[in-house]
């Protein structure tokens, strides 16, 4: 698949997830059997590990549609490019979608830290180091903290999203080279909790679909 048709396809998968009409396709024998041997996913989706938050579900994917990379909070570091890596350069994926949702926790406990100072306890405080970067640059008030009444979490998570897209172009050569080549395109999407909808919010590379401001 091109970049925009496998967009399209996750579209399309979305938008039977929301009528409550899955298909649930490429999920029998058959297709367990098909993918012994080795695997092509179309896309690869690095995506929070909320559990309310499951890639093959919310796009009504089968087996070995989607390469499924999860972390709190989408949070990356060099495993995570390299899964990324691996799935688009070894596997043939064509796109790499971050997907962001509503009422995550990881971006809620960073605008805890960034507006109060308290630090997560043990390793949580890994995952908020992470976004901390994605967010800072929306954050308002004195000496650059962010006091409680200002927190607008779709502004935060939408940064967050963006800066993640940015952040797998600058640190890996090859899905960079691969987005400018258009072997690949990056975008960034926000899924909504309630309604199960999905909505673009950042593109790099053309599927066929500009982001929503």
């Amino acid at each position: 698949m091109t970049p925009a048709e496998a967009w399209a396809t996750l579209r399309a998968g979305n938008e039977r997830f929301v009528r409550d009409e899955p298909a649930h396709p490429s999920q029998g024998g058959d297709r367990r059997r098909e993918l012994q041997a080795a695997q092509h996913p179309h896309t690869v989706v690095l995506g929070c590990s909320d559990s309310r938050v499951p890639a093959e579900i919310v796009f009504d994917q089968g087996l070995g549609d989607v390469f499924v990379v999860r972390t709190a909070g989408h949070v990356v570091d060099s495993t995570v490019v390299g899964s990324i890596e691996y799935g688009v350069e070894v596997l043939g994926a064509s796109l790499v979608v971050v997907l962001g949702h509503t009422s995550c926790g990881a971006v809620a406990a960073t605008a805890q830290t960034l507006a109060t100072g308290e630090q997560p306890p043990g390793f949580v405080r890994a995952v908020v180091d992470r976004v901390v970067p994605s967010v800072a640059g929306v954050t308002s008030g004195a000496g650059g903290a962010l006091a409680p009444a200002t927190i607008d979490p779709d502004t935060l998570r939408t940064a967050h999203v963006r800066h993640t897209v940015g952040t797998l172009q600058g640190w890996s050569a090859a899905l960079g080279a691969a987005v400018r080549e258009g072997r690949a395109a990056i975008v960034g999407a926000e899924y909504d909790l309630a309604e199960g909808s999905v909505r673009l919010v950042e593109a790099a590379g053309d599927v066929g679909e500009q982001p929503l401001s």
